[in-house]
C-alpha cells in the first residue's frame, strides 16, 4: 500500500470511487460526482491523498474548508472514500491517519465530518482515529425523497491550537 498526493491525473479513478460511494446511499447527499474543476475548487490544495496498491487506486481522502471566514481557517471537513472492493481492509484508517497528520502540519486545529447515522462503518473509523460525536443534524437534506440525519463528528488536534 502506498499513499501519495491526489493529482488531476488520478481524477478518473477517484471519481469512480466517489461514484461507488454515492451508489451506497449512505455516503453523501450528492447524486453524481462533479467534474475535476468543481471538485478541485471545493477542496483545500493540501491534504489530498490516494491509496494505491500495484498502481490501482483503492481510496482517497481530502479536506475542504468549512468557512471562508478567517476565524475558521484552522477548521476543515473530511471526505474519505474507499473503493467497493477494498472496504474493510484498513485502507480508510491509513488514509484518515495520514490526513490528520498532514492537517496538523498545515496548522489545522479541528477536523470535522458529517456522516449519515446509518453509515456505522465510517462513524467507527472516525472514532478509532480520535473523532467524537458532538451532535446530529436532523433532516439536513433529502436523498431520493428521504430526509437524512447526519452525525457531526469532530477531532481537536492535541498539537495545534492549544495555546
Amino acid at each position: 500500500m502506498q499513499l501519495s498526493a491526489l493529482l488531476p491525473k488520478h481524477w478518473p479513478a477517484v471519481k469512480e470511487i466517489y461514484e461507488q460511494g454515492i451508489e451506497t446511499g449512505i455516503a453523501t447527499l450528492e447524486t453524481k460526482a462533479p467534474e475535476w474543476e468543481a471538485w478541485d475548487k471545493a477542496h483545500l490544495v493540501h491534504s489530498r491523498f490516494i491509496a494505491e496498491d500495484q498502481k490501482e487506486i483503492l481510496g482517497w481522502a481530502a479536506l475542504s474548508a468549512v468557512s471562508g471566514r478567517c476565524v475558521y481557517a484552522g477548521v476543515a471537513e473530511v471526505s474519505i472514500y474507499i473503493a467497493a472492493k477494498a472496504r474493510g481492509k484498513g485502507i480508510g484508517k491509513i488514509l484518515l491517519e495520514k490526513l490528520i497528520s498532514e492537517s496538523e502540519k498545515q496548522n489545522l486545529w479541528t477536523l470535522q465530518a458529517g456522516i449519515f447515522k446509518e453509515n456505522i462503518a465510517s462513524i467507527a473509523l472516525h472514532e478509532k482515529c480520535g473523532f467524537r460525536t458532538i451532535g446530529y443534524r436532523e433532516k439536513i437534506g433529502k436523498l431520493k425523497n428521504e430526509w437524512k440525519d447526519v452525525a457531526l463528528l469532530e477531532r481537536r488536534s492535541k498539537l495545534v491550537g492549544n495555546d
